[in-house]
Formats: C-alpha cells, sequence, structure tokens
C-alpha cells in the first residue's frame, strides 16, 4: 500500500489525508442499531496507522454518542488526529427538527463538543448547513470568536451555497467545505465548486456512492421499508433507468479489477488536488478496499465514458442532496 497523499485545507491551512473518515456509521443512525464499539474503535485506530487522520463527527450523530466514541479511541493519540466536528442540527427520539445557529446556541455546543470528545480544541468547526433564521455573517463570526478563544482552529462549512461560501469567507478564512459529490450528484460543479478552487477552500466530500446507488449492489425494487423509498431517485421507473447507468460503472470495474463502489471513490479523488472523497466506514474490513480506490488512474477513454454516462441530468429523481 502506497503512503496516502496529503490535501491542504484553505489557503494557509493544515496539511491531512486526502481520505477522510466519516464516523456517522459508528453510532445509530435514524433510530438504527449501534456498531459494535470495540469494533468502531479499532477501526479509527487502524485508520491512524494507516495514514488517515482526518476524523469527522457531528454533535448530533447518535445524540453525542460518537463523539465520546471518538473521545474513547484518541485517549493517547490525540495529536495523529485532525477532527471536524458538524454542530447546529436538532433531533428528538431520531426525528429531524430543523437547526438552531444561533450565536448563544454555538457557544453552547462547543462546549459539550470539547467534553464528550475530551479535547481542548477542535481542530475544524463547522455548521451542519446553514438556512435563513440567522445571518451568515453571525453564524461565522460567532465560530471566529471561538478560535480566538482557543477553543476552535479552522473554519468549515457545509451544505451551503456558492453565495453563502463567499460571504462566510469574507467573515473569516474558511478552511473546508463539506458536501455531497458523486458521479450521480454533480450540480455543485456549475457554481459551488468553482466558487472553491477560486477561494482557496479544499473541498471535503460526502456521498460518494449517492446513498449507494453507485455500489452496484442495489437492485429494484427496493424493500418496503428501505429508507431511500422516501427519495424519487430509488422509485419506479427512475430506479430502474438509473441502475442501467450503473451496470456500465460495474463493467468499467470489472474491467479494472476493482468494485464499483472503488471506483465512485475514485473519480470523485480525481477531480482535483483540493477535493478529498469522505468515506463512512465502522469495520477495519473495509480500510484495505477504500484504500486501494484512493490508488486508481483512469485513462482519458475511461474518464470520458464516466462523464457523459453520469453527466449532470442523467440520474433520474432527486434525494436530500437535490439543489
Amino acid at each position: 500500500m502506497k503512503k496516502i497523499e496529503k490535501i491542504q485545507l484553505g489557503n494557509n491551512g493544515p496539511e491531512v489525508s486526502k481520505l477522510g473518515l466519516g464516523c456517522m456509521r459508528m453510532s445509530s443512525v435514524w433510530g438504527g442499531p449501534t456498531p459494535d464499539e470495540k469494533e468502531s474503535i479499532a477501526t479509527i485506530h487502524e485508520a491512524l496507522d494507516q495514514g488517515i487522520n482526518f476524523l469527522n463527527t457531528g454533535d448530533f450523530y447518535g445524540a453525542g454518542h460518537n463523539e465520546l466514541l471518538i473521545g474513547k479511541a484518541l485517549k493517547g493519540k490525540r495529536d495523529s488526529a485532525f477532527i471536524s466536528v458538524k454542530f447546529g442540527a436538532i433531533f428528538h427520539n431520531g426525528q429531524w427538527l430543523g437547526l438552531d445557529l444561533r450565536p448563544v446556541a454555538i457557544k453552547n455546543f462547543i462546549n459539550y463538543s470539547l467534553t464528550r470528545l475530551g479535547v481542548e480544541t477542535i481542530d475544524l468547526y463547522q455548521p451542519s448547513r446553514m438556512d435563513e433564521s440567522v445571518p451568515v455573517e453571525d453564524i461565522i463570526g460567532t465560530v471566529a470568536d471561538l478560535v480566538k478563544e482557543g477553543k476552535v482552529r479552522h473554519i468549515g462549512v457545509s451544505e451551503i451555497t456558492a453565495e453563502q461560501l463567499r460571504t462566510a469567507n469574507s467573515v473569516y478564512p474558511i478552511s473546508a467545505l463539506e458536501i455531497g459529490y458523486s458521479l450521480a450528484e454533480r450540480q455543485i460543479e456549475a457554481r459551488l465548486l468553482p466558487a472553491a478552487k477560486e477561494l482557496g477552500i479544499a473541498v471535503v466530500a460526502f456521498a460518494n456512492t449517492a446513498e449507494g446507488l453507485l455500489t452496484g449492489e442495489l437492485q429494484a425494487p427496493l424493500a418496503d421499508d428501505d429508507y431511500r423509498n422516501h427519495f424519487t431517485r430509488f422509485k419506479g421507473d427512475n430506479l430502474v433507468r438509473n441502475l442501467e447507468k450503473v451496470d456500465i460503472l460495474k463493467r468499467m470495474a470489472t474491467e479494472k479489477g476493482y468494485t464499483p463502489t472503488q471506483i465512485a471513490i475514485a473519480w470523485v479523488n480525481r477531480q482535483g488536488d483540493h477535493i478529498m472523497p469522505l468515506v463512512s466506514m465502522s469495520r477495519r474490513s473495509r480500510l484495505p478496499e477504500n484504500l486501494a480506490a484512493m490508488e486508481i488512474v483512469f485513462t482519458p477513454t475511461e474518464m470520458e465514458t464516466l462523464n457523459t454516462t453520469f453527466a449532470i441530468g442523467a440520474i433520474a429523481g432527486g434525494t436530500y442532496l437535490q439543489r
């Protein structure tokens, strides 16, 4: 296995691993079961040993469980990890209630996160998304105050428009933009990605397999209790047509000796030196596959095939990531 590449966060920010470890699935997601804690901690340790030092979490993942888990995993290893935390989402009994981005709430959230993580400073702190209830200037300005207090090192944003990104960066230099990005979700290429590149902001790209659409394992129709039935992309003829596109991805994967998931991650990785695939894992067995994906290269013909097959608008229907 080659040594993992690095990516710089922001124009003058730190260097971190170009593959990020998403820790969300190490906690109960949408009321589901909690994965084995020992295995989750072992996964974090193995990731760190392999050079993956970017750990992504949210204070609302498992109602704080995720941060507590990471805190346990990093005892004696704090200096080897870069911790990225999202805040602002409000849940009750596993149900989404909305956002709380008031300055007073942010100042409250940070202290709970620091306590659960068992650290004095969070490396990257970011609102989980933006709404119209609080001005961007007030949100970023509050986090900038936390930087001055020594509770935060760098500021990030997530689920944001190009206009909001420019506003945020004018208040305080933004180091990273966390956003959903995949072969099946490319709308951000029109305005948001160019804005981030212009401003020197790194892109932390999650949902590389588009809710599992690009794994090559999905079949139509979905089970009645599958959460993806809420999204038009996974319904009826839309799913049938979308899986026909995925068949092309599967053929390329077979020809290259990889899995469709690896090809999907590799495509995101090859979109630029400033783009980091953020991959959720809760088992050590996933690490070799995802690390290997970072080494995949495409011929110009292969890249053209992927870009044409999965051109903007080629995937029918939408998800919560649709913009």
